[in-house]
């Protein structure tokens, strides 16, 4: 492919040849016989975004579930009207996703049975940490051991039905390449060999585009298709173990392989802190979320090194909530951005698709902006500039704070923006994106694919 009268961030106007790399870049390259001529009309031309803390099958699952949590939904009578209007799935199941306690309480089967229709339903809470079945469904499910319906910590890949087959995954692949996006990082920690398997043969035929980086147990190799991310550990302040911690770190570090451990409670990054300074910090060992940041944990961050992966999206999206929920005193501690960056910490971003709205032009704005839904700043230190932003989702797939680059040499990984550098960075929209490429091909927009 030859793109032509791109302008890159640095405002230099050049014509890119792409193919599996970036093979010239420079004023007059002359079309070759064959080649794809995209002619960009002086817009920006950006390296590929990568999204770097997703869950592929949730995110595939939830194009077909139904939303139950705010701000479209608020109250137990609109939660009774969305299942009641819900369509029912090919395999028999409503499911509903992005549920909070604020709608109707705490859900169990007893109060599903009251609030749901009389069919198979199940309902994600929006942390992605449980999931609350109805009478129906449990039995539909064959778990009819859990009393109160509820199934904690439990992704797609443990609950009934289709979970993100490869129509839905080509669909989310179209959805992710027409905002830019030529990579993303699973981050589900139950995945085993048979899971990456799948995935992996989705991408090698072709259902989905964007490449893909995915976490797995220590044990679990990579195979055609993917590349290999480190290992996981999902950390629950009702049973933190240091000990337990400090063990499986060493494990995973001894095999070669970096760890990347969830983090969202103060307690939970504290004990996470203590296990590296313990055990060591591989190069691309990662904390994901680290939701809340106590002012004294940042320089014990800085000298750990590890990479934070964090979302400061849902500042935007449940920001609100967190006014009423969160002390005030505690605001400031909450998806910090700068001032991990002025400390030195590596800082990326990411949506946590499903869980958070997967598009990371949104998110780079609620990192500018800080604003929750309603327009209250929450966080004003921790704004970034939107080049920052932007940057820290142009990361490589296995060291996310390294940002790439739009050079000879470079991935042939690309986006297309509509617009020069100084409007797309004032509106960090998606609805610039023209064209994704990936390895030299145009993802994105391809009739033969929609």
């Amino acid at each position: 492919m030859l793109i032509v009268n791109a302008t890159l961030l640095d405002g230099t106007v050049t014509d890119l040849r792409v193919g599996h790399l970036i093979e010239a870049v420079g004023v007059g390259l002359d079309p070759q016989s064959g080649e794809v001529v995209l002619e960009a009309g002086l817009g920006t031309v950006i390296p590929g975004l990568h999204d770097h803390h997703v869950h592929l099958r949730s995110a595939a699952a939830a194009l077909g579930s139904v939303a139950v949590g705010p701000p479209d939904i608020r109250s137990e009578s609109e939660f009774r009207h969305a299942l009641a209007t819900a369509s029912v799935g090919a395999d028999g199941w409503i499911r509903a996703v992005g549920y909070h306690d604020s709608v109707a309480g705490p859900l169990d089967r007893t109060s599903l049975d009251v609030l749901a229709p009389p069919v198979p339903v199940r309902v994600q809470h929006r942390s992605g940490a449980s999931w609350t079945f109805n009478s129906i469904g449990l039995a539909k499910a064959g778990l009819t051991n859990l009393s109160d319906g509820r199934l904690h910590r439990a992704d797609t890949s443990a609950g009934p039905g289709p979970l993100g087959d490869a129509a839905s995954l080509r669909a989310l692949s179209n959805v992710l390449a027409s905002r830019g996006v030529t990579g993303v990082t699973d981050a589900t920690p139950e995945y085993g060999a048979a899971d990456i398997e799948s995935l992996s043969a989705a991408s090698l035929s072709g259902d989905f585009l964007p490449r893909m980086h995915l976490m797995a147990p220590p044990g679990v190799e990579a195979v055609l298709g993917s590349s290999q991310g480190p290992a996981k550990r999902i950390l629950d302040d009702v049973d933190l173990d240091l000990d337990g911690l400090c063990r499986w770190v060493g494990r995973c570090h001894e095999g070669g392989r970096p760890v990347a451990v969830h983090s969202v409670t103060a307690a939970q990054l504290v004990v996470t802190i203590a296990a590296l300074r313990e055990m060591g910090v591989h190069p691309r060992d990662r904390i994901e979320h680290a939701a809340v940041i106590p002012d004294d944990c940042i320089a014990d961050l800085a000298e750990l090194g590890a990479t934070v992966v964090t979302q400061p999206n849902f500042v935007a999206e449940r920001g609100d909530q967190y006014l009423v929920d969160v002390p005030p005193e505690e605001h400031h501690q909450l998806w910090r951005v700068a001032s991990l960056r002025r400390a030195g910490v590596p800082v990326a971003l990411s949506t946590d698709m499903p869980f958070g709205y997967g598009d990371p032009w949104a998110s780079m704005r609620a990192a500018v902006t800080r604003r929750t839904r309603n327009g209250v700043v929450l966080g004003a230190e921790e704004r970034v500039s939107p080049i920052e932003a932007l940057t820290m989702f142009l990361g490589l797939c296995d060291d996310p704070a390294s940002p790439r680059t739009v050079a000879t040499g470079e991935a042939g990984d690309l986006c297309v923006l509509r617009v020069p550098p100084d409007e797309a960075l004032a509106r960090l929209d998606s609805t610039d994106v023209i064209a994704t490429i990936v390895g030299g091909e145009q993802v994105w927009p391809d009739p033969a694919r929609r």
